[in-house]
């Protein structure tokens, strides 16, 4: 596994057992060479990309490097970037880029810092004696456990716990506003500003192309062809490979779906027009699991996504990790489109002020009470997500109606953080991963957009025609091209949810689950069969917090059995 893990010396007892946890862990995951460093009061350990790809760590005599993630700086990646971080006596976010954590050691300080969103996720006990970018070797350090209730209930209903939370109370993740100094009598906590603009602007569209261009540039100039990204039918990808072929790269290009997926028909076609092979995957289709090899599957997921998966696919027939591999091979690069949506009104709220329990409430109440025990408090459970939210937009307490533009933020400091925050940490122990969408600057210039000329991605189709008008005219699965404006359907689809009341919106889940079963794209081998070689299905750990006969959600289900698997592979370091 690619991975930083670090722990405080002075106690050596615990320090040795944390490191050889570590390394044992980092074994697991895939990986089979390590550097390590002892600094004053402290000892590292670090891995490098397991598939390769650019350096992640470099020296200079006493001083050094470790990053974990794609950071770019100066324009550069690899070993130069690395040079020019270790010249800096604090971040500078102007030549910063890109998802990562680093710690730098020079002229005897040892700083830790994430990229500007906190996007890359690293672990830490509460005293801060122990950071880890792995959660099973923090969890497997440390010698008690106990479940969040709130990061647990995260998990289940909106994928990943919030803001720094873990799905464990002694374990929290370092948040975007930390800069950390780690010394012989410990760590020490600098708070960091790092605003985004709260105020909309005329919009143009060249700036923000421009921005575009020069963040996808860095990456083209490091790696050329030998980068992988998706192309389904729907904006945000076409608009990475529009970007990608006019810096001038040509992208090897994927697709997943089944056989009968839109996503499928329209990348082919643009493909076939546009003269470029598209790698196809049906990855349910992709191999069978008899029940009886199901365990070993399951402990190779485990490991490869670090003990939790987003949307609990822990119990897939292993074609994601198939699917990570394709995309790195050599230490190719990775670009993900996620996120584009900072271009969008990603919450479908209208163009008024809100209060932060409102955006809780509208987007993050997806529970049906009956599924719950007595350990649920609905009241604090909304109360921590709102807490969580006005922290990362800068207002903590704030119990009031917020500027609209402020509410924009909500998205890529709180849902994007933490959802895509888990899936790039997982990527990036294989290879580099590009985020180009969640780039700070590119993030800061969506702020200034009007939420008028987002709605159903005008302002996304005006970037995309303006760097492709050839692949923005192609036909998508919203019925409509990208070379004009959206069409009807797909104007009054967003509509409709805007104007939808508030009460009705909080409630949308459980109505929706009144009507019968819910069920996701994610899939997963879950019948008694197979889970039943896997887990105990009285469900010993979860029962505490669910009414597991009552759940009719195999989403729901999934992530709760991930939880349950997880609480089994801990043990009695678990507390009950």
């Amino acid at each position: 596994m690619a991975g930083l893990f670090f722990v405080q010396t002075r106690d050596r007892t615990f320090a040795d057992s944390a490191l050889a946890v570590a390394r044992k862990q980092f074994a697991l995951h895939g990986s089979s060479q390590f550097t390590e460093r002892a600094i004053p009061g402290w000892h590292l350990i670090h891995a490098p990309y397991i598939l390769g790809g650019p350096d992640t760590f470099f020296a200079d005599g006493e001083d050094f490097v470790a990053v974990m993630g794609t950071p770019t700086c100066d324009g550069k990646m690899g070993r130069a970037a690395l040079q020019a971080m270790l010249s800096m006596d604090r971040p500078d976010w102007d030549r910063l880029g890109g998802p990562f954590v680093a710690l730098v050691h020079r002229q005897g300080r040892t700083r830790l810092f994430t990229d500007y969103l906190g996007l890359f996720q690293i672990f830490h006990d509460s005293a801060m004696t122990l950071f880890s970018t792995s959660l099973l070797a923090a969890a497997n350090a440390l010698p008690r456990l106990s479940f969040d209730v709130q990061g647990v209930y995260e998990l289940a209903f909106n994928v990943v716990p919030l803001g720094n939370d873990s799905v464990f109370a002694e374990l929290k993740t370092l948040g975007p506003d930390a800069l950390v100094e780690l010394g012989e009598a410990g760590a020490r906590v600098e708070e960091l500003a790092k605003p985004l603009p709260d105020q909309w602007t005329e919009p143009q569209v060249a700036p923000h192309v421009d921005k575009l261009m020069e963040i996808i540039s860095t990456h083209v100039r490091e790696f050329g062809d030998r980068i992988h990204c998706a192309l389904s039918g729907g904006i945000d990808s076409r608009l990475m490979l529009a970007a990608l072929r006019a810096a001038g790269s040509r992208p090897q290009v994927y697709v997943y779906g089944g056989t009968d997926s839109d996503d499928v028909a329209v990348s082919r076609a643009i493909a076939a027009a546009e003269g470029f092979h598209v790698e196809w995957l049906d990855k349910e289709a992709w191999r069978t699991v008899e029940p009886d090899a199901f365990p070993e599957q399951v402990e190779a997921n485990y490991q490869g996504y670090d003990g939790l998966a987003n949307y609990g696919e822990l119990f897939e027939n292993g074609a994601n990790a198939h699917a990570r591999a394709l995309r790195h091979p050599g230490g190719a690069l990775a670009g993900s489109a996620a996120c584009a949506e900072v271009f969008r009104n990603f919450f479908f709220l209208p163009n008024r002020r809100f209060r932060a329990v409102d955006v809780a409430r509208a987007f993050f109440a997806r529970y049906a009470k009956s599924d719950v025990t007595e350990m649920f408090d609905e009241a604090a459970f909304l109360r921590g997500i709102e807490d969580k939210m006005l922290a990362a937009i800068g207002r903590p307490g704030d119990r009031g109606r917020l500027p609209r533009p402020l509410v924009e933020q909500i998205y890529p400091r709180v849902r994007c953080r933490a959802l895509f925050g888990r899936e790039i940490s997982l990527e990036t122990r294989i290879g580099p991963y590009m985020f180009p969408f969640l780039d700070h600057q590119w993030v800061a210039g969506a702020m200034t957009v009007p939420l008028g000329i987002k709605h159903a991605g005008r302002f996304e189709s005006m970037m995309l025609k303006a760097i492709d008008p050839v692949l923005a005219a192609y036909p998508s699965v919203y019925g409509h091209d990208f070379a004009g404006p959206p069409n009807l359907k797909h104007r009054f689809s967003e509509w409709a949810t805007r104007i939808r009341p508030m009460a009705l919106r909080q409630r949308s889940y459980a109505l929706r689950r009144r009507l019968g079963p819910v069920a996701d794209e994610h899939g997963g081998l879950l019948t008694p069969e197979y889970m039943g070689r896997v887990i105990d299905l009285d469900y010993p750990a979860m029962r505490r917090f669910f009414r597991i006969e009552r759940i009719a959600d195999s989403g729901l289900m999934r992530r709760i059995s991930n939880l349950e698997y997880l609480a089994k592979r801990l043990g009695s370091k678990l507390a009950a």
